[in-house]
């Protein structure tokens, strides 16, 4: 029976997960349609579930003016594209973990449902569980005293799959509860993984996650283990907390008041008992499945939010990484926000890629497109509808105007000039006569140095301060003077090639062609 006071909610895949949410939906009076790729599937949830309607396709449920949300159980590949659509189309979106498959991907999604003033929320059921729950409210009021430690287990024998790995098909659930108890990233991590069935494809894994004050944590994760465990320790100063989700209610969260004595300078290990914490009995599915339809009619944002969904994609590419490379640590930074000095002025209408920093008395224009890791220093102007790229350093008292791109990890020296006409007058309005200016990835420019419009930098030039360019600069060709002319050619990592165009400080061996120089193959 649907529920007039509620917002109402379509599930794209009624399989594996998918069927319990159709049926939690329709114990909250929310359920209005479902698809799923089998037609016999998504009969069955009809049957079972009196009133629900069966959709043709997912364009049918995202045509559906009287649906304001979807949730998503289909194979962690799809969740991009599917949510991405659904975001387009007007809905807010439940997904199953993870949130995409890729860092970028997942901001792209944040990004796109906070610009729509959609909710975009990730199936991290745990962070529902009353158990969990209960024991994120031990540790934030010191119960546990300082964490030292936590471990994670998640083991049973299958669901074996091949589109993704044991990592990312168990894992969110642990990250998520660990950087959920410390409000924090780790700052860097490590995983090993092994594939058995699949070749390619990780059947355990273990990782490890190291936070602030050497805070650590363990999470192993493996769908081949001969029994079902899901557990998680923490240890702190004064208490330690296990969470064993596969135990009975009355013993699923339990303190243990364990100690360390010092008889004799030699430290001896002091056991206490065990105390089961009184828990409130309750289905986490359910308890999120009204968090997102009560985020839906604006009442609260929820726990697993786009945000956190964020947060832990990053700490999976970066295991991910990790396990790719032999199990060598890989650092972290949460880069799922930019910074803004309190002075800086961020215009409507702006992107502005994680890891990005603005600094004191900077303005960014309506229409810009900041990329990411860039570094704004003071009293720096964008736009409007200016475009820079990932890694870009801006230096202080520098405007980079309409019509000026900065690909990649160019690199602008204080108060070097841009200029968007080429014979500006005060009292003639030239807006439509701007000229585009274009540079390209690694191109280095000076202090003071100015910037005619209407012309390229090429990749990995280097303007010298106080220059004047006037015309188009080849790739790696050094520029000083007024109006600027070529005095020789610059290597990659910023040092000036010598006649025989090998690089003394890096070894990298160039060739002159048509358009300046190259890379030699």
């Amino acid at each position: 029976m649907l529920r007039k006071d509620r917002p109402l909610v379509s599930i794209i895949g009624a399989g594996y997960w998918g069927k319990n949410l159709v049926r939690n939906f329709y114990r909250l009076g929310a359920v209005k349609s479902v698809f799923d790729a089998s037609p016999e599937t998504a009969a069955n949830m009809a049957d079972e579930f009196p009133g629900i309607e069966t959709a043709a396709s997912v364009e049918d449920i995202l045509s559906d003016e009287s649906v304001s949300g979807v949730a998503l159980a289909t194979p962690a590949v799809t969740h991009y594209e599917l949510t991405k659509r659904a975001l387009a189309a007007g809905k807010h979106v439940l997904v199953e973990k993870p949130l995409a498959m890729s860092r970028r991907e997942g901001r792209e999604l944040v990004d796109m449902a906070e610009k729509l003033g959609l909710v975009l929320m990730v199936d991290h059921i745990l962070q529902n569980h009353p158990a969990y729950v209960k024991l994120r409210e031990l540790v934030k009021a010191g119960e546990l005293g300082r964490v030292r430690n936590i471990y994670s287990r998640r083991h049973s024998f299958g669901k074996i799959r091949q589109e993704e790995n044991v990592l990312w098909s168990f894992a969110p659930h642990d990250v998520s509860m660990i950087i959920g108890l410390l409000n924090a990233c780790p700052e860097k991590v490590a995983a090993f993984g092994g594939d058995w069935v699949t070749n390619g494809v990780a059947d355990s894994v273990e990782a490890q996650l190291v936070f602030k004050d050497q805070v650590r944590a363990t999470v192993s994760v493996s769908w081949l283990n001969p029994f079902k465990e899901h557990r998680l320790v923490v240890v702190g100063e004064k208490k330690m907390a296990v969470f064993d989700d596969t135990a009975p209610w009355p013993e699923k969260l339990k303190l243990y008041v364990h100690r360390i004595q010092w008889p004799e300078q030699r430290p001896v290990a002091e056991k206490g008992a065990a105390e089961n914490v009184v828990i409130e009995e309750a289905e986490p599915l359910k308890a999120q499945c009204l968090d997102f339809i009560e985020a839906m009619g604006g009442e609260k944002t929820p726990v697993s939010d786009g945000r956190e969904g964020l947060r832990v994609l990053t700490v999976l590419e970066a295991l991910e990484n990790s396990m790719q490379k032999g199990g060598l640590p890989q650092p972290l930074v949460d880069e799922t926000d930019f910074f803004a000095h309190p002075t800086a002025i961020i215009d409507d209408g702006v992107t502005i890629g994680p890891g990005t920093k603005i600094w004191h008395f900077s303005h960014v224009l309506s229409g810009s497109v900041i990329g990411a890791r860039c570094s704004l220093g003071q009293n720096v102007v964008v736009g409007p509808k200016a475009a820079i790229g990932n890694g870009v350093k801006i230096q202080n008292n520098v405007s980079v105007y309409e019509g000026v791109t900065l690909e990649d990890d160019v690199f602008c020296g204080p108060s070097m000039v841009f200029t968007n006409v080429i014979n500006p007058r005060s009292n003639i309005v030239r807006k439509d006569e701007y000229r585009s200016t274009l540079v390209r990835r690694g191109a280095s420019i000076g202090a003071n140095a100015t910037i005619v419009c209407g012309h390229t930098l090429g990749a990995w030039c280097f303007i010298g301060a106080g220059a004047v360019v006037t015309r188009n600069v080849p790739d790696y060709a050094l520029m000083v003077g007024s109006p600027a002319v070529r005095r020789g050619w610059v290597c990659q990592c910023g040092v000036k090639l010598p006649e025989g165009l090998i690089c003394e400080a890096c070894g990298k061996v160039y060739e002159e062609c048509g358009s300046g120089l190259r890379l030699k193959e």
